[in-house]
């Protein structure tokens, strides 16, 4: 695995608090990378010394296999972060006209007119950005952040205030970054449907500890536990219930009316039960093996923390 980001052990302390404790991640070569955490977590903090704005106490921080503190390795970051560093009074081609002056993009014209072109605002690059609406001014950010082709984009809450039509087509943007501009994102999202939607792999961050990391469908699959749902074609008869009951190794949860679920050990699978129904002439309408969702993860984590 061709590693974007790397870090080991990175703490950071400021005044007498530690805000962050001690965190590793890796975010692989063309991942979109989900970090997610409730607010005070540690995910600005991180972000900032992620982007070489604020040190690190300790730990080690690797970019595209470069220490973050060289220019060079800088230069391979875009970001959009909040507030957007847009200009109200200059239109949306003079705001990457300028941007493109400080990263000194050679012949920058073309690559502009592009970049609005993939964000949609090909038709109001001369109109200021003050009169754009959250959506756009947002989609004007990622075209900023990637004025000179990075390798790299972090991105802090890029639907945050959007309404839900702009959120997809912002969500769209970031796919087609990510595939066919060969882009890594790093996302730092509240959004849980929008990071289940796009992202590929995630880390959570509670209390500056990292509580949960991976790929996304594989932790999903681990933490639904193999919970299996049948919906059944007529309510079950008590005496069935209770043969079910006493059978451990199919791992009925919970019956309501035509719905059972299951969590059977590992070794069970869908056919057993389905099989062991069927044996008894109860028809099957539906069957499916259950994953969690991401914000059944979250909350599971956020409680257990809670807890201790």
């Amino acid at each position: 695995m061709n590693s974007a980001i790397s870090l080991d052990s990175i703490k950071k302390t400021l005044g007498s608090r530690e805000v962050l404790r001690g965190i590793s991640f890796t975010v692989a070569t063309g991942d979109i990378f989900g970090y997610l955490g409730p607010n005070g977590a540690g995910k600005t903090t991180t972000i900032r010394i992620l982007l070489g704005l604020l040190p690190a106490s300790s730990g080690k921080l690797e970019v595209l296999g470069q220490d973050i503190n060289r220019s060079e390795t800088r230069k391979k970051i875009g970001f959009a972060l909040d507030p957007t560093g847009l200009y109200d009074n200059m239109s949306a081609t003079e705001n990457l006209e300028y941007y493109a002056r400080i990263y000194r993009v050679a012949d920058a014209t073309p690559k502009i007119s592009r970049l609005l072109g993939m964000v949609g605002l090909a038709d109001r690059a001369g109109d200021k950005a003050g009169t754009y609406s959250k959506g756009m001014k947002q989609r004007l950010a990622l075209a900023r952040a990637m004025v000179h082709s990075p390798e790299i984009l972090v991105l802090d809450e890029p639907t945050a205030g959007v309404d839900p039509s702009g959120q997809i087509e912002i969500r769209q943007i970031l796919l087609e970054i990510a595939h066919k501009e060969q882009k890594t994102i790093f996302l730092s999202s509240h959004n849980l449907d929008e990071v289940q939607r796009i992202c590929n792999r995630i880390a959570l961050i509670d209390r500056g500890e990292i509580k949960l990391y991976g790929e996304l469908e594989s932790l999903r699959h681990q933490m639904g536990k193999g919970g299996i749902v049948i919906e059944t074609a007529q309510e079950i008869s008590e005496a069935i219930l209770a043969e079910l009951k006493s059978l451990p190794q199919l791992g009925l949860q919970e019956h309501q009316g035509k719905h059972l679920y299951f969590s059977p050990p590992e070794e069970a699978e869908v056919s057993d039960i389905i099989g062991w129904l069927v044996s008894r002439g109860i028809k099957i309408d539906f069957a499916q093996r259950k994953e969690a969702s991401l914000e059944e993860m979250y909350s599971s984590i956020l409680k257990e923390v809670e807890s201790r």
